[in-house]
């Protein structure tokens, strides 16, 4: 068996394309969806991933409030940048890359951000009112994990998931959306990570694995049953001198090996990540649909 590929530009193009005509269906009626990007130093990282997000807001009608400042930034600046955000009309998402400099406070950051512009979904309310199965915006990874699996016939429901990993972005929000009652939900989760005794013997019962430990090579051929759907949210750098910039990315997952058992798997690049900027643009249309709404009412 070799696994189909899910292929994460396709979907994530196909969600775009989507998003586009919303966008143009809330311009017809006077509101363009704003994103306010906040970046403070020069990780070189940060700055290709804000970039790329800027372009993506770009391509579907979207207005990108591009802010960069000096790492020296104090957080009292950076609080009152978010705080002139939350009151600006046009803004209906604020998204402050992380990591931030070490002598700004992430969490009074995140707190700071309007829970109704928190498009990133990392806010408390807006993590308290997803587990309780309520109205939120989604973290952005963990629903680009969702939406590819959905739109590729994936079967949630009854299905057996363990997720290798328990981060605050993707491990525990990914097994909250999975359980809720709901067409993303209805899954049987399991969640190991680095105290779990025998991670082998829960991923071989398991009809879907997502892998998202950040160590390449977590999940191999042996920990998986025939069949299995693969989500591979990892990105690893492995030196190769065969490259030009002198490393490889990887995923957590040994992709060569696994992808002869598992019926579906998403590759690194070019699988999950894709996806999360999409999901941010979700989100930011989410937002400026829900103001539409309420000036409607």
């Amino acid at each position: 068996m070799t696994a189909k590929i899910i292929d994460g530009k396709q979907v994530a193009a196909q969600m775009r394309a989507e998003l586009k005509d919303k966008v143009a269906q809330l311009k017809s009626k006077g509101i363009t969806p704003g994103l306010a990007v906040i970046l403070v130093g020069q990780d070189p990282a940060s700055q290709s991933y804000v970039t790329a997000k800027e372009k993506a807001c770009a391509e579907i009608g979207m207005h990108s409030d591009d802010n960069r400042l000096p790492a020296e930034t104090t957080q009292e600046a950076l609080l009152e940048l978010i705080a002139h955000f939350n009151t600006d009309p046009k803004i209906h998402g604020i998204l402050v890359q992380l990591p931030l400099p070490k002598h700004i406070n992430e969490d009074q950051v995140l707190l700071a951000i309007d829970p109704n512009k928190d498009v990133d979904g990392f806010h408390p309310v807006n993590v308290g009112r997803m587990v309780v199965g309520q109205d939120a915006f989604l973290p952005c990874t963990p629903h680009g994990v969702i939406q590819l699996l959905l739109r590729s016939g994936v079967e949630l429901a009854g299905a057996e998931v363990v997720i290798v990993g328990r981060s605050n972005i993707v491990g525990k929000p990914l097994a909250n959306m999975l359980i809720q009652k709901s067409r993303t939900g209805n899954a049987t989760v399991t969640v190991c990570h680095t105290r779990t005794k025998n991670i082998a013997e829960h991923t071989r019962r398991s009809d879907i694995v997502i892998a998202a430990a950040g160590r390449p090579n977590t999940i191999t051929a042996e920990m998986v049953k025939d069949g299995v759907v693969i989500i591979d949210v990892g990105v690893n750098r492995v030196e190769d001198a065969a490259k030009k910039k002198g490393y490889r990315l990887v995923g957590d997952v040994d992709f060569p090996a696994v992808s002869q058992k598992a019926s579906l798997i998403t590759p690194v690049p070019g699988g999950v990540g894709p996806m999360t900027i999409t999901m941010l643009l979700y989100n930011t249309v989410l937002s400026a649909e829900k103001t539409l709404k309420a000036l409607s009412s």
